[in-house]
């Protein structure tokens, strides 16, 4: 039997892929479009047991035990259980939440006792203040509870906001997800080489710019993250370097019932170098020591499925 040429084989791996790729990108498009049709508890319920059931059968799970050893290694074997059954309850719960994120967002400061939001009085103080005070800021969020929130909070209060987003690899999947998310979370900014130059803009022009700070990048500014040594995204430290501006957190906590709180953090000081200038790194530094004091309130909250520390 005559062996294929490499060309032919290369073509033929491309082939498969894009078929492959536009097979996965349907069925997300048609999970997402059916989901919307259906009970957003009892979908995010059915959804969190699915998850709770497949997750432990794979590698991340893998991957969320030993980070979750190495950060908690006063904890038993059997409450890292424990912890990673939450996260894939919540990871479940996330997606069935996405169908409905036009809408997920419900807070009415008239009658805050009805509302799917709950918010601290100085979290609405702090909204307002950055609304009005005429200047631009940077907000930074984590993959907590359900991290599509904070995005939606902004507009809600009013703020010009743009959000930094990572697009999906597949083009059929990241139209709708576009879809959904241009409702109500201002202007979405998608990660590539312009990324910094639009949002710099974006902050001189007076806008609020979010983005989730906590995942592990290649060539990112070395931090420690619970006791270990890290690399994180600079990208905030070095837009406040271009146009210093307050800095504020916020993030979003699961509460029973399909119901969430969200907080807003008091401004937080950069770190300067002896010039007087942004220390890119200390600030990094300063922003996942925040992170970090979130995950350990909530940990079975947060996103321990990839590799923080490599």
């Amino acid at each position: 039997m005559a062996l294929l040429p490499a060309s032919t084989k290369a073509r033929a791996r491309e082939v498969a892929k894009s078929i492959g790729g536009g097979l996965i990108g349907a069925a997300t498009v048609g999970m997402l479009r059916t989901t919307r049709y259906f009970d957003p508890v009892k979908t995010s319920d059915f959804f969190a047991r699915v998850t709770k059931t497949i997750g432990p059968r794979l590698r991340e799970h893998r991957i969320g035990r030993a980070n979750l050893a190495a950060a908690f290694p006063e904890k038993s074997p059997e409450e890292i259980e424990q912890i990673l059954m939450g996260v894939w309850d919540n990871l479940g719960r996330i997606g069935a939440e996405f169908a409905h994120i036009d809408h997920v967002w419900d807070y009415d400061r008239a009658h805050p006792e009805n509302s799917r939001i709950e918010l601290p009085p100085r979290t609405i103080e702090l909204y307002d203040q950055i609304r009005d005070d005429g200047k631009p800021a940077l907000i930074f969020a984590s993959h907590l509870a359900n991290w599509e929130l904070p995005a939606l909070a902004a507009p809600a209060h009013g703020l010009e906001a743009a959000i930094l987003y990572r697009r999906p690899n597949i083009a059929s999947a990241d139209r709708i997800i576009q879809e959904m998310r241009q409702v109500n979370m201002g202007t979405l900014i998608p990660a590539g080489r312009d990324a910094p130059l639009r949002l710099a803009q974006a902050l001189q022009d007076g806008k609020h710019v979010a983005m989730l700070i906590d995942q592990y990048l290649t060539g990112g500014v070395e931090v420690t993250f619970f006791g270990r040594k890290t690399r994180a995204n600079p990208m905030l430290a070095r837009l406040l370097r271009q146009v210093e501006c307050p800095i504020h957190g916020v993030r979003v906590i699961r509460l029973p019932g399909f119901r969430f709180r969200a907080e807003l953090t008091e401004e937080i000081p950069p770190v300067r170098d002896a010039d007087g200038k942004i220390d890119i790194q200390g600030t990094t530094q300063a922003i996942t020591n925040v992170v970090e004091g979130w995950v350990r309130e909530h940990p079975e909250q947060w996103l321990w499925l990839h590799r923080r520390w490599r």
